[in-house]
């Protein structure tokens, strides 16, 4: 840290404008916080995370005095750099905190105790992040938005939003219902805010309070109109609650007006159930109140028969929807050819891709990395690294995290490994975009495949958690406790499952079964019986 002192105390002597950026986010990464730091131990982290906020500050005052017209064009990146490493630093500390507690109070406890995380300056930034970073861990998300709060932090709309849609998504609608009456009395739920409670409501089997959330709009001093009609209809069609959405409509539409988006969420609804009866019904109810079907009332049905494989189908609606003038739009094209893709329909996905280009839709990331996939399944590897390497940049199309994703699956797909693991390392330093739990599935799935599960295996799960914040949901826990009980590490499985249940995660049956028989074969009779009470409440 003294050395570090000396050479940033003297900023015009640094070689590159980034270097200080870089050492200032060494020295907070090899700071490590102990379980149970010692006074003395947690006075001097929090010196040196105190300090190093000090030096964003000073590199930043260091750059508002630079004269030079090159260094100052460069000033704002080295800014973000700088203050974006203090933050990852912070959250790296909040996190490792966090993980100690198992409940709600003993998350709470072990933050509002701890002299290092209560020296952590709180900002908008820093509790999204933490907040979406737990946001399959409802207790953690909870616990650290309370500790934020005792501290006399402010939380945002948006904090408090994503929170909403966390416990909800958990099952948590009791501690969801609780949160929204805090938010009415600071006059914070807004539309948006209702309309991730009513989804979460309707994806938990409780539609009816979805309904109830909807009459009480003016409590929260919001107002009954079309645009809030529509998001409750959407809310109940997606989760295919479509007649008692079209009861409610029947009821609504004598003083609340419909649009052409009305009648939209409508004959998505009906596709989504399988009545395409309906869903045409509803094209012709659409222009009774004089609204012109639109690509995407089309668009819809042609994604109904994609799910059904009915591709026959699908090119008569395309012949149709040209012939209408509601040309198939970048959205249609790619439907359709992910469709074919995923029914093994390589060659004609390509075709889709040709007919797309030849009529001059312009295409869009999602296209691409339809076309990509497509590419990459049909063995054509060669053609997909020319999309992405070459296409993608020539047509000012930027790539996003799926774009990578596909990219890095079809590499390990090939046993490319080598050149997977590079492309994360692009997307590490990229700033456009950051990996996600999906970027790292088929890289586990290549560990397991080749047998690297004591080496790249535990350096993946500790970039994941420690490097990019991340974390597991149930579909990685369930991708790795069936691999490492596969690889004959059981004991290790057996961790992660009680992890999941720490953080409330319920596990398949299947993962539990598999489980279960493995510790049973390593006479791990403890937790069998565990494995067995969890079992049994499935």
């Amino acid at each position: 840290m003294v050395a570090a002192l000396s050479v940033i105390s003297n900023p015009s002597g640094l070689s590159c404008p980034f270097s200080m950026a870089a050492l200032l986010g060494n020295c907070l990464r090899t700071t490590r916080v102990p379980l149970d730091p010692s006074p003395s131990c947690a006075l001097y982290l929090a010196y040196c995370n105190n300090c190093s906020r000090a030096l964003s500050s000073l590199f930043v005052s260091s750059l508002d005095k630079t004269e030079s017209p090159h260094f100052a064009k460069r000033k704002l990146d080295c800014r973000e750099q700088c203050l974006d490493s203090t933050t990852q630093a912070d959250i790296g500390i909040l996190v490792a905190k966090v993980r100690v507690g198992n409940s709600l109070d003993e998350i709470l406890q072990s933050l509002a105790h701890d002299q290092l995380c209560n020296s952590i300056q709180l900002s908008p930034v820093l509790v999204n992040k933490l907040l979406f970073q737990f946001k399959d861990d409802w207790k953690s998300a909870l616990g650290v938005f309370r500790w934020a709060e005792s501290r006399g932090y402010k939380h945002t709309s948006e904090a408090y939003d994503t929170l909403v849609d966390s416990l909800g998504k958990m099952k948590q609608m009791d501690e969801m219902t609780a949160l929204l009456e805090e938010m009415q009395k600071g006059q914070l739920v807004t539309l948006k805010t209702l309309g991730k409670a009513m989804r979460r409501f309707s994806g938990a089997g409780q539609w009816e309070n979805a309904v109830r959330l909807f009459d009480k709009l003016g409590t929260f001093g919001l107002e009954k109109n079309t645009e809030s009609m529509n998001l409750l209809l959407d809310t109940l069609c997606k989760e295919r609650k479509v007649e008692q959405a079209r009861e409610i409509f029947l009821e609504l539409k004598s003083h609340i007006s419909p649009n052409a988006n009305t009648f939209n969420i409508f004959i998505h609804g009906w596709c989504k159930i399988n009545r395409v009866e309906e869903a045409y019904w509803t094209i012709q109810e659409m222009r009774g109140h004089g609204f012109l079907p639109c690509v995407i009332s089309y668009s819809t049905i042609v994604q109904f028969y994609c799910r059904r494989c009915d591709f026959s189908k699908v090119y008569e609606l395309l012949d149709e929807m040209e012939a209408l003038g509601s040309t198939p739009n970048v959205v249609t094209y790619t439907t359709v050819m992910s469709a074919l893709a995923k029914s093994e329909k390589y060659e004609e996905a390509l075709q889709i891709a040709h007919r797309m280009k030849s009529v001059g839709c312009k295409p869009d990331t999602l296209f691409y990395n339809s076309l990509i996939h497509s590419l990459g399944r049909a063995g054509r590897q060669q053609e997909a690294v020319h999309v992405f390497e070459e296409e993608m940049p020539s047509t000012g199309v930027s790539p996003n995290a799926s774009t990578y994703n596909s990219m890095i699956a079809m590499l390990c797909h090939h046993a490319q490994e080598l050149k997977a693991l590079k492309l994360l390392k692009e997307m590490e330093t990229s700033r456009i975009c950051k990996p996600d739990v999906q970027t790292y599935y088929p890289l586990l799935k290549s560990c397991f495949r080749t047998g690297k599960v004591d080496s790249l295996l535990r350096q993946l799960l500790d970039d994941m958690i420690k490097k990019h914040n991340l974390s597991l949901d149930v579909s990685a826990y369930t991708l790795l406790i069936h691999g490492l009980c596969r690889a004959n590490q059981c004991e290790w499985a057996y961790r992660l499952f009680e992890e999941m249940i720490g953080k409330d995660i319920m596990p398949r049956y299947q993962t539990c079964q598999l489980l279960l028989e493995n510790v049973k074969l390593k006479h791990l009779y403890d937790a069998a019986k565990k494995i067995e009470i969890v079992m049994q409440k499935l």
